[in-house]
């Protein structure tokens, strides 16, 4: 499923929030004039992400949160970020990526050789 905000976005302004999204740390940095960094929005996202998890373990259905999982969601690539269910025992599903306009797949196309390569050096460090 989309989002119902991406829909009624044109292309240009898809485009603008996009590259906005990608470089929100530079900004955030920018806009502190050097004397800090996105670490906040990093501590935020990960509470909500103990929250929801101890939320799933406690009984609670329906909890669903973006993660960086190992899955087959993206062809040649063995983790992405992808929606998922939370239940009591962890991860009860990972969600596929949805239908992707045109832009969205050149994206995907253009992320995944670097990707893949982030993915390599995380795998070899791990295994050292």
């Amino acid at each position: 499923t989309s989002p119902a905000v991406l829909p009624k976005l044109d292309e240009s302004a898809a485009a603008a929030l996009t590259n906005r999204i990608q470089n929100a740390g530079t900004e955030v940095v920018e806009a502190k004039a050097g004397a800090g960094s996105a670490t906040l929005s990093m501590a935020y996202a990960a509470a909500r992400f103990a929250e929801s998890c101890m939320t799933a373990m406690a009984g609670v259905t329906g909890v669903e949160e973006y993660s960086y999982v190992e899955s087959e969601v993206v062809d040649g690539l063995p983790f992405f970020s992808s929606l998922v269910s939370l239940g009591k025992d962890g991860i009860e599903k990972i969600h596929g990526l949805g239908s992707l306009n045109a832009a969205e797949e050149a994206g995907l196309t253009e992320l995944k050789e670097e990707l893949k390569g982030s993915i390599d050096k995380g795998i070899a460090f791990a295994n050292k």
